[in-house]
């Protein structure tokens, strides 16, 4: 199992009266990064991969029932309020103000606009197909702006954080198949984490072939200079710790729906009654 975790990154720091409320100053700041839009975006491929384990591990025993108990794990506004929560802790102490001040800013609306056009866009597979395609031919001609792209990349520790948040995704849903009984056997521990450990190349190598798709489909309007920009932004105090935050808040919010997939997913398995 694997679970794409992309926050938005970019930031600033100016000057802006703080709300007195951490929470209001936080549920600002997700207005302003519109995170309810990217996280419906996030269930619908959450869904569509719900049918793909059906297909895997209980083809024809998962029907409509199954379907329900994806839709209902994969509520959004649950996801929304763990996410509140997570960055509410994560940037305890943060300059918040600033950074809602730049994603409401032009440049930042519309740099959040094009990322979330852009992960709408890759809910299609022929533009997910084509995307990567482009990539590929981008780097036999040594393009450029790949470079930049790469230096966005390494500036935001993209891969290894969503590799870092695959990985623990993947174990979450090995736990609940486990706890759910699945196996006619006992795993142990480390039987687990081993096999989770092995899967680390085909995750990395996943997640590189998405992000690099999902960045040049979203920057692609982007001046050279706009992406430099957003770069050196994205390597202050503040642009790291929101990335950190974000990062944390997905963390937890896709640990818990993987859990819950594998306790789902077992029940079938095991041809329970729901």
């Amino acid at each position: 199992m694997f679970q794409r975790i992309l926050p938005f990154i970019a930031f600033v720091t100016l000057a802006l009266p703080l709300r007195a409320d951490p929470a209001a100053r936080v549920d600002d700041l997700l207005a302003a990064l519109r995170l309810p839009e990217t996280l419906e975006i996030m269930a619908q491929e959450g869904i569509e991969y719900g049918g793909e384990l059906e297909a895997e591990m209980f083809a024809g025993h998962g029907g409509a029932r199954w379907q329900a108990m994806v839709a209902r794990i994969y509520d959004v506004s649950r996801m929304e309020e763990i996410m509140r929560e997570a960055l509410e802790q994560e940037l305890a102490g943060q300059d918040v103000a600033a950074l809602t001040t730049f994603f409401a800013s032009e440049l930042g609306a519309r740099i959040v606009d094009l990322e979330i056009a852009a992960r709408r866009a890759l809910l299609d597979d022929d533009v997910d197909a084509e995307t990567r395609l482009k990539v590929e031919e981008m780097r036999a001609d040594d393009d450029p702006r790949l470079e930049l792209l790469e230096q966005f990349v390494t500036a935001n520790e993209l891969i290894e954080f969503n590799v870092v948040g695959g990985l623990n995704a993947n174990y979450a849903f090995y736990r609940g198949l486990s706890d759910g009984g699945a196996f006619p056997f006992e795993l142990s521990e480390e039987e687990m984490l081993a096999d989770v450990w092995s899967q680390e190349d085909d995750v990395r190598q996943e997640t590189e072939e998405w992000m690099y798709s999902y960045l040049s489909l979203a920057y692609e309007p982007l001046e050279d200079a706009d992406l430099s920009a957003y770069i050196t932004l994205s390597e202050t105090p503040a642009g790291q710790a929101l990335n950190r935050a974000l990062f944390a808040g997905y963390d937890v919010v896709f640990r818990a729906i993987s859990r819950e997939l594998g306790l789902g997913a077992a029940q079938f398995m095991a041809g329970q009654d729901i």
